[in-house]
């Protein structure tokens, strides 16, 4: 399965796993929302890690079958389900981080990053505007026009320095301190947690 997930210590570890790059098509993305929603349904997950394993978090969706460019249904439901999360939702990502996949760290609540871990958002020459609203959501607003317009990268680096993630980490130890970080928030009461982004959600759309 593109997608999988096991709950321990009150965490929901989410897992991209669709070699070779984790590139998602349409299938993929459906799983994914549907995976999101059904653990973070549970009485007992606190928290949702989501990840992805081998060279790179997420290449963002498969476009080898000749897909349109335009925005992908499935897609927008994955990151409709990560918005509408409960609790709150941690991405640990690594190396490529590429179009849709950058919208699945704005929609999470923190991002933590491995130092080789870098954000592009393309697609601009084939009128892919989804793309904009995908790096609007996790960059500034003039970092993310400059990054869109350009089709440039930004660095874990200047991730951090512009407030996008919450911490560089080293490749090797980015899943035992995504881990770590999850179960920090893992330890507060679900209900509290719930509450408490909900707050904040609503804090967000007055700002």
């Amino acid at each position: 399965m593109p997608v999988r997930s096991h709950v321990h210590k009150h965490v929901a570890e989410v897992v991209l796993d669709y070699p070779p790059i984790n590139a998602l098509d349409g299938r993929a993305w459906r799983e994914l929302a549907r995976v999101v929603t059904e653990v973070a349904a549970r009485d007992d997950v606190r928290c949702l890690l989501l990840r992805g394993e081998g060279r790179g978090f997420c290449a963002g969706a498969d476009r080898r079958d000749g897909a349109r460019a335009a925005p992908d249904p499935a897609l927008r439901a994955a990151l409709r389900a990560l918005r509408e999360c409960e609790v709150p939702v941690v991405s640990a990502v690594h190396a490529f981080v590429l179009g849709g996949a950058v919208g699945l760290c704005g929609a999470s609540d923190v991002v933590l990053a491995a130092d080789d871990a870098y954000f592009v958002v393309g697609g601009i020459e084939l009128g892919a505007v989804r793309g904009a609203a995908h790096i609007a959501a996790l960059f500034p607003p003039r970092k993310a026009r400059a990054a869109y317009l350009t089709g440039g990268r930004i660095t874990a680096a200047e991730a951090l320095r512009l407030g996008a993630v919450e911490k560089v980490i080293t490749p090797k130890r980015l899943l035992k301190e995504a881990r770590a970080f999850a179960g920090l928030i893992a330890a507060k009461e679900r209900n509290a947690l719930v509450r408490a982004k909900a707050a904040l959600g609503r804090r967000a759309l007055r700002t």
